[in-house]
């Protein structure tokens, strides 16, 4: 796939030509991005091997620019809109993490942002987002569509529509997360046998997994989401897209997507495994376990994939096994209540 692909549709979104997307995009990707992405650390705890009777290897994306993976695709995407188009500007929807990526993105290029955020979204991710000079509109997700704002907002301004999952340019950008993996664990001697990711529209997934099959191919893939959230799951067991019947509930705000993004689906039923649903208990626990034994602050939906190995839900014993911390823009108010558990 070559830049051409990614080209705005109507002066205001942009359009997936229907083309796979392939390792060459995810290696572009790393390369366009990698004068202001971190090379995060990859590291590995005793106290999470004994626990888990694996090798296990920890991508800490929380300590990413904007604190979270969500930066590699953004960046990777904004680059990518043509210059005619930047003075217009980018408008994206996020719960946080997304919405801090494209703002910071969009500062860094010189572009104007507008976020649609929910109302009830952690108020660090908020103020972030506004910090990073973004102009935030809020919505209440229980009653009120953010695609049809977003949608407006572009209309109005003539904005790209920068989408938190369902684009090949994000999810190229997202991909080189794995690459990263893949690539320290060879420093390390080792190959994975298993790589869990926490999962929301599965732009990091489905990146991670491209990654994975072509440099990696003996790694198997697990999507990691909150209970009454696991549409990918449910969706990889039925061979088609499912809905999550709730909006709202779960202490992991940046994997409530409401269905899997189609092109991020259409990479996983193919080379992803088992799924693994993880309860608000299990995610607690591991972003304490994550203060306490790692040292890394960690939100909860970030943590979902640890959650997912100490959990004990699949068995890895023995394995090799990489998971990636996705973001760490926890609230102080939620670390609060995680520390006193």
């Amino acid at each position: 796939m070559t830049d051409t692909q990614f080209q705005p549709d109507s002066g205001n979104t942009r359009a997936y030509s229907g083309k796979a997307i392939t390792i060459d995009d995810i290696e572009a990707a790393a390369v366009r991005i990698g004068s202001e992405v971190l090379a995060t650390p990859l590291l590995r705890n005793p106290v999470l091997d004994e626990r888990t009777g694996a090798r296990v290897f920890v991508k800490a994306e929380n300590l990413q620019r904007s604190g979270s993976f969500k930066f590699r695709g953004a960046f990777n995407c904004l680059n990518l809109i043509p210059e005619e188009a930047r003075a217009r500007g980018v408008v994206a929807c996020s719960s946080g993490n997304h919405a801090q990526g494209v703002a910071a993105s969009a500062q860094l290029l010189g572009m104007p942002a507008t976020i649609v955020m929910p109302a009830d979204a952690p108020l660090i991710k908020l103020e972030r987002t506004r910090g990073y000079g973004a102009r935030v509109v809020t919505y209440d997700r229980e009653t009120e569509d953010r695609d049809a704002i977003a949608a407006a907002l572009c209309a109005q301004s003539g904005a790209t529509l920068v989408h938190p999952y369902n684009d090949p340019a994000v999810i190229a950008g997202q991909g080189t997360v794995g690459l990263e993996m893949v690539a320290q664990a060879a420093a390390f001697g080792v190959e994975f046998d298993h790589v869990l990711a926490c999962t929301g529209g599965g732009g990091l997934s489905s990146g991670i997994a491209l990654a994975l099959a072509s440099r990696s191919p003996a790694a198997l893939f697990h999507t990691c989401e909150p209970e009454r959230f696991d549409d990918y799951k449910r969706s990889l067991e039925a061979g088609t897209l499912l809905s999550n019947a709730a909006k709202s509930g779960s202490v992991c705000d940046a994997l409530m997507a409401e269905t899997p993004g189609e092109i991020g689906f259409s990479i996983l039923r193919r080379l992803a495994g088992e799924g693994v649903t993880v309860s608000d208990d299990e995610v607690l626990d591991a972003v304490a376990f994550a203060f306490t034994e790692l040292k890394l602050v960690v939100e909860p939906g970030g943590a979902a994939a640890l959650a997912a190995v100490l959990s004990g839900k699949l068995s890895f014993a023995g394995s090799t096994v990489g998971l990636v911390l996705t973001g760490g823009n926890i609230d102080p108010r939620m670390m609060e209540k995680v520390l006193s558990r």
